[in-house]
């Protein structure tokens, strides 16, 4: 997969391409891109935002200065995903995260500020994501969570082929939550693990584990406590 980012903070990157799972498949199943939107604006000075239309505080990143870092990497209109970073984008789950792993090629649009003039999102971008209803200074993070999470989908991410079947949200869990997980010691301070899973029966751990998921995925009734609010 070639993933491409247009971000304003390239060097904010330098951090997750050092960390699994990203590290084990950069240049491997992986080959990352960062394009500094500076580089390539057509605006003096390295300038790429301005006051919004209309009045209201914040600067807005211009639709030509993206226009501009798109033709100078592509030479024209990109004929693959172009995904813009934004809270008005549909929300991050598992399932979308499948479908951008299984892309040959991705690019994310990432902006600061009061964020995109909204022609980038309507006309230069396929597709818009949130991972989340918050707002965060700058598309940046987003797009080392999708990073991340993409990269755990890709071949020779993950140590334990196994890792990634059995986690939340996978399908092997119908895409429910993640069973509860023990390790050594079996008994802390009185708090024991569970005897299904010290008792080598897999048939039954495997039994065991599926209804626990299924018992995450199910909404939790929260109860007030004596003399709290109802």
């Amino acid at each position: 997969m070639q993933l491409d980012v247009f971000t304003l903070v390239p060097h904010a990157f330098a951090w997750i391409t050092e960390q699994r799972p990203v590290a084990a498949v950069l240049g491997n199943a992986l080959e990352l891109r960062l394009f500094n939107l500076r580089d390539s604006t057509p605006l003096r000075s390295g300038e790429v935002d301005a006051e919004p239309y209309g009045g209201g505080a914040g600067m807005l990143l211009r639709v030509d200065v993206v226009a501009a870092a798109l033709e100078a990497a592509y030479g024209g209109v990109p004929d693959h995903r172009v995904v813009a970073l934004s809270p008005q984008g549909r929300q991050l789950d598992q399932a979308i995260v499948e479908e951008l792993a299984a892309e040959a090629r991705l690019t994310l649009l990432s902006a600061r500020f009061e964020g995109f003039d909204e022609r980038i999102v309507t006309h230069l971008a396929s597709d818009a994501i949130s991972i989340g209803p918050y707002v965060l200074s700058g598309g940046e993070l987003p797009a080392m969570v999708m990073l991340d999470a993409i990269a755990r989908r890709l071949p020779g991410a993950l140590g334990n082929v196994e890792s990634g079947r059995f986690e939340t949200f996978s399908a092997e869990l119908e895409g429910g939550a993640g069973f509860p997980q023990y390790t050594r010691p079996p008994e802390f301070r009185g708090w024991m693990v569970p005897d299904v899973l010290l008792s080598g029966d897999h048939a039954r751990i495997d039994h065991w584990r599926r209804e626990q998921s299924r018992r995450r995925a199910r909404p939790s009734r929260l109860t007030a406590a004596p003399g709290g609010p109802s």
